[in-house]
C-alpha cells in the first residue's frame, strides 16, 4: 500500500484532446495533519475513505490505504470535514505505459491544473507529454490537503 507518484503543473489544455474519460470529484479532510491525512472523496457514483501517511523526503512516495464506502455515508462525513471542500474534474490520459490523471480544479482553486503519474518505483523513468510543465512533487502547496485550507486563488 505504497503510493509512488510524481506531480506536475499543466501548461495548456492539449491534454483534453487525449483524454479517454473524465469524472467529477468532491473531497474533504477529516484530518489534514502532515503525519497522516484522512480524506473523504465522492467520485461520480462511488465514495472512498482514504488515509495517507507522511510523504518521503523527496515527496514521491507515502503509505496509502483506501476503502470504498457508501455515498450516503461519505455525504454525511463531508459535513464533519475541516474547512475547505475541494472540487475538481479529473481527466484520464493514457500516455505510453502510464495513466496520467489531470486534475482541473474549480471553486476556490480554479485556475490550477495538476497532472499526477503513478509509478512502480521511485527511480522509474518517465517520458512526459508536451503539455506537462514544472514538477511540483514534494511541494506541499500542491497537496490537496493544503489546497483545502489555502486556496489557490489567494496565493
Amino acid at each position: 500500500m505504497l503510493e509512488i507518484e510524481r506531480k506536475f503543473l499543466v501548461t495548456n489544455n492539449d491534454f483534453l484532446k487525449e483524454t479517454t474519460s473524465s469524472s467529477k470529484l468532491v473531497q474533504g479532510y477529516l484530518n489534514s495533519d502532515k503525519e497522516r491525512t484522512v480524506r473523504i472523496r465522492i467520485q461520480e457514483e462511488k465514495a472512498f475513505l482514504t488515509i495517507k501517511g507522511k510523504s518521503s523526503e523527496n515527496g514521491i512516495s507515502r503509505f496509502e490505504w483506501e476503502k470504498e464506502i457508501k455515498v450516503h455515508d461519505a455525504e454525511l462525513l463531508l459535513q464533519l470535514c475541516e474547512k475547505g471542500i475541494i472540487s475538481k474534474t479529473r481527466h484520464y490520459v493514457i500516455f505510453e505505459d502510464f495513466i496520467v490523471e489531470v486534475d482541473v480544479f474549480d471553486g476556490e482553486n480554479e485556475g490550477l491544473i495538476v497532472a499526477e503519474i503513478e509509478l512502480k518505483s521511485e527511480d522509474q523513468n518517465v517520458d512526459l507529454p508536451n503539455w506537462i510543465g514544472t514538477e511540483v512533487t514534494g511541494d506541499k502547496r500542491y497537496y490537496n490537503s493544503y489546497l483545502s485550507a489555502n486556496s489557490f486563488k489567494k496565493w
